[in-house]
């Protein structure tokens, strides 16, 4: 038997039914992806926190708790736009739960009441990506830049304190824009070995141009008119 149900004492019987009660409500808990769905934007997930049961006798053991299913996907989101992540089996992810039960607001979305009268239940979870516990953690993490970067940290889009916008990748780069791209700044610099582009290119102002310059596979460095009416120099 448990001493404590011996204990002629109303203060730690008290306190044991508060925490026999606390036991059973689930707030947060990190959580490692088992499943993706991204037709319903829901995941499967596996609480990384393991239970804990204890038998008659008082012995305590850890076992592992049930898989969370169709746990709706917390993207950053708002006023029309949404910022999307390929979330893979084995991400770890925050699970949050709700004080009530969110199965009618999932349905259909609005103001409803509650299918049931649950409460911080295993049932009503919303996956948050981004905890990471340490043997996952980034690195090369920028201390005074706003960064959009895969894990390794090699391809960047950042925002300086500045106002510098820098795109760095590893690999080939597209920019594609379907109707406009544009870009404002007192100065624009691309960096590249190669720099190319596919229609019209019109500039409004001066170019300057250092190094060769080829157009129509004519070196413009090196071209020169003879005097009229003699042939150009090719």
């Amino acid at each position: 038997m448990n001493r404590a149900e011996r204990l002629q004492d109303p203060e730690e019987a008290l306190r044991l039914a508060l925490d026999a009660r606390q036991s059973g409500m689930w707030t947060a808990t990190p959580g490692i992806v088992t499943g993706v769905n991204l037709v319903k934007q829901t995941l499967t997930v596996r609480p990384a926190i393991m239970g804990k049961v204890t038998s008659p006798d008082g012995v305590s053991q850890d076992v592992q708790m049930p898989l969370l299913v169709d746990i709706p996907i917390c993207w950053p989101r708002g006023g029309g736009f949404a910022l999307t992540f390929p979330i893979a089996v084995g991400d770890e992810v925050l699970v949050v739960f709700g004080s009530r039960c969110i199965d009618s607001w999932w349905q259909g979305g609005g103001e409803g009441g509650q299918a049931e009268l649950r409460m911080h239940d295993l049932s009503d979870g919303f996956a948050i990506p981004g905890p990471t516990s340490q043997p996952k953690k980034l690195s090369f993490v920028s201390v005074n830049s706003v960064q959009l970067r895969n894990n390794a940290g090699n391809d960047i889009i950042e925002i300086s304190p500045g106002g510098l916008i820098n795109i760095s990748s590893q690999v080939t780069t597209s920019v594609t824009g379907a109707q406009l791209l544009q870009l404002y700044g007192d100065s624009v610099t691309i960096d590249a070995t190669t720099t190319t582009v596919t229609g019209d290119l019109t500039v409004n102002g001066n170019m300057t141009v250092t190094g060769t310059l080829t157009v129509g596979g004519i070196v413009f460095n090196t071209h020169k008119h003879g005097s009229s009416p003699g042939p150009s120099n090719p």
